[in-house]
């Protein structure tokens, strides 16, 4: 079967990342919210298809869009950071993501991107990506 290509996410932590996580108690913390993020995603295939899962928490469905375009799939959209004024809390440390995101995922030819479907949960935005049943990926011919 055809594989799921994401671009724009390490596969695995790197060095800097490992050691920023080590360090993180004894950097100075961040207090001003980022103006962007890159949710985490997991991608998962099965018998029918992918699946598709992006972590949004906080992240209202009105500000995801998710467009198909030359064979790439891509989710955008923005979490909004808490507002501040002069009353309200102020921020300490941030940790959690806020502002703008795009994810962007290249999808196999055996994708039949008509029929994908999105639904945000809880805080996860899951795509169904089915595969074309008319489309031929594998096939084994018998010799007589």
């Amino acid at each position: 079967m055809a594989t799921l290509l994401y671009n724009n996410r390490p596969a695995r932590p790197s060095f800097n990342s490992a050691l920023s996580e080590m360090l993180r108690d004894t950097l100075p913390a961040q207090i001003q919210p980022t103006e962007s993020f890159n949710p985490a995603a997991d991608v998962l295939e099965g018998p029918e298809g992918f699946q598709l899962q992006l972590v949004l928490p906080g992240v209202a469905k009105e500000d995801v869009k998710i467009d198909f375009q030359e064979g790439r799939l891509t989710v955008s959209g923005e979490r909004k950071a808490p507002e501040t004024t002069e009353e309200a809390p102020k921020f300490r440390r941030v940790e959690s993501g806020y502002g703008t995101f795009s994810r962007t995922f290249r999808l196999p030819d055996t994708i039949d991107v008509t029929a994908i479907s999105a639904e945000l949960t809880n805080g996860i935005l899951h795509l169904l990506l089915p595969f074309d049943s008319k489309k031929v990926s594998k096939l084994q011919i018998e010799v007589r």
